[in-house]
């Protein structure tokens, strides 16, 4: 089980690795040195994310209709490809949308679609294959291998793309974006080797059809569901919606050049490992919702710190709040990604995972362009850049707040017992039609 652990990590890994040099190097880039306006590269980063809503369609697709005795592999091998592709051609987009052309943005739009795309398809079924392969009490195991060694691989990309960056030009951008995607593609290819085994327990008839509507009818039926989809949102909205962010607040507040803030991912990826080190510890003591509970508080902690280092411009005051929110992203991310996998039933695995993957996806959206919204207006009310993303920060600390109230609603044996019941009526009612 370790072995396939280990090759699920993989696939985490090659996906992740396409999402920091966009969603980190790129983004500062195209705000700092190239003065595109922030809304707008929130909005062009966030843009895949608007495909969100195929992971249902997707998830719930494949665990009716295997291909070639496969329900998750030909999926994550397509999204792997989409995301390499994706992140090769992403700099020469970035550069086109800063012409300010019409042809420059449909360029920037079609190369972050491509990656979009990609991330969707490969998300939703590889997620939905580490809940098939764990059982119910090894999914915290496998959530903290595959995050263990995704973390590590954000953490040697950051690294290594601050030394290919250095000195920074266009033509080094390039190349290292093409290094990152060819290494990516190696390590999803040796992670897909033999990792699913074709087994009829888990097919079910293709003849069980669902329309799109159907599936979202599935999923809203249940309150818990509906609770844990809008907590998920809120919840990421504020983890991920920063990601743009971080490193430009850190050029305009402290005028580290490009080198220095790539090292911020750095910083945050081995927080972020001590912190599935401390999951590790408790993972017996504690209980999931309680480790997401410390989690949350502890990110609100990093966002108010950070907050308050744009406000007196004192660097130490800003790490340390960097360290503090990958400590609380860290814990706040297993226990919830736990919770998530426990949130399933058998037989709708990879639709409920593609719902959760939506929430994902969207808060994603909500954060990244909501944060480039506020910063933008903010600064153009005050002249002050830095005091756009203050106030972005603060937000998000609110959004915690709110998150960690609808946690404590939310149980894992309501959800289950409801879609339990939901089954039985349903079956009770094909058998009435037969």
């Amino acid at each position: 089980m370790f072995l396939k652990r280990v090759q699920l990590g993989l696939l985490h890994v090659a996906v992740a690795m396409t999402l920091v040099p966009i969603n980190s190097t790129l983004n500062r880039v195209m705000i700092k040195e190239l003065s595109i306006s922030a809304a707008l590269v929130a909005l062009l980063a966030s843009l895949p994310y608007l495909f969100s809503p195929i992971q249902i369609a997707i998830g719930s697709f494949a665990d009716r209709h295997p291909l070639f005795g496969l329900r998750r592999t030909p999926y994550i091998l397509m999204g792997i490809l989409l995301c390499v592709a994706g992140v090769i051609v992403s700099p020469a987009a970035a550069f086109a949308v800063a012409e300010g052309s019409l042809g420059g943005w449909l360029f920037g739009i079609i190369a972050f679609g491509i990656w979009g795309l990609g991330y969707n398809l490969a998300a939703v079924s590889y997620l939905s294959l580490a809940t098939e392969i764990s059982g119910e009490g090894d999914r915290g195991k496998t959530i903290s291998v595959m995050f263990f060694m995704m973390i590590l691989s954000i953490i040697a990309t950051a690294i290594t793309l601050s030394r290919l960056l250095d000195p920074y030009s266009p033509e080094a951008m390039e190349q290292a974006f093409r290094w990152v995607g060819l290494a990516a593609l190696f390590l999803g290819g040796l992670g897909l080797l033999f990792l699913e085994q074709k087994d009829p327990v888990y097919a079910l008839p293709a003849s069980e059809r669902m329309e799109f509507r159907e599936m979202i009818k599935k999923v809203t039926e249940n309150s818990q569901a509906k609770l844990f989809f809008v907590y998920l949102v809120i919840l990421l909205a504020a983890l991920l919606g920063q990601d743009i962010l971080l490193e430009p607040f850190a050029g305009e507040a402290f005028n580290m050049p490009v080198q220095s803030t790539t090292r911020i991912t750095s910083i945050w990826g081995g927080t972020f490992l001590l912190a599935l080190v401390i999951a590790g510890i408790v993972e017996n003591r504690l209980a999931k919702k309680t480790v997401a509970i410390i989690g949350g508080v502890t990110a609100v902690m990093g966002f108010s710190l950070i907050t308050l280092s744009g406000i007196s411009l004192i660097l130490p005051v800003f790490f340390t709040g960097v360290v503090f929110l990958g400590i609380g992203s860290g814990l706040s991310t297993v226990s919830n990604l736990s919770l998530m996998l426990d949130m399933t039933t058998p037989g709708s695995v990879g639709l409920f995972i593609g719902a959760w993957g939506m929430a994902n996806a969207f808060s994603r959206l909500i954060g990244s362009v909501l944060g480039g919204v506020v910063r933008d207006v903010m600064t153009q009310l005050t002249q002050n850049p830095v005091s756009g993303y203050v106030l972005v920060f603060a937000v998000e600390a609110g959004f915690l707040l709110v998150s960690l109230y609808l946690l404590g609603r939310i149980d894992v044996k309501v959800f289950l017992t409801r879609a339990r019941q939901k089954g039985l009526l349903e079956r009770a009612a094909m058998a009435n039609d037969g």
